[in-house]
């Protein structure tokens, strides 16, 4: 059976795939890395300089992934209120932390609640 990513290659296997999505930029509030889409964050990737564990939090408004993101080992609704509308932190360094492709497509669903119609239709080649 193949070792599981790392906790770092899969941030950054994240990173990369909710860049590549239609009108995704990075940013750098605060010191930390989000992606945004029409200047609204979909993804806060946090901070890699190892004063925090690593993590990722993203917008799943689909009760059945929002209920299953929460489910991951140590996940919890994102703080300062954000997780009353759907935000969900799942931290990276827990034993059994989710596999890069499944929070590829909660990136993709986070997009997806975030973008506009105009860059969702061209994610979907409309």
């Amino acid at each position: 059976m193949a070792k599981a990513a790392g906790p770092a290659v899969v941030r950054e296997r994240v990173r990369a795939f909710a860049l590549a999505l239609p009108g995704a930029v990075e940013e750098f509030p605060w010191g930390e890395s989000v992606i945004k889409v029409n200047k609204k964050v979909f993804v806060f990737l946090g901070v890699d300089d190892g004063s925090h564990p690593l993590g990722i939090t993203l917008k799943l408004t689909d009760p059945e992934a929002h209920a299953h993101a929460l489910t991951s080992p140590g996940a919890k609704p994102a703080g300062y209120g954000l997780g009353k509308s759907g935000w969900v932190q799942v931290p990276l360094e827990e034993p059994d932390a989710p596999p890069a492709e499944l929070l590829c497509d909660w990136a993709e669903e986070s997009y997806r609640v975030i973008a506009p119609k105009k860059l969702i239709a061209e994610l979907d080649g409309v």
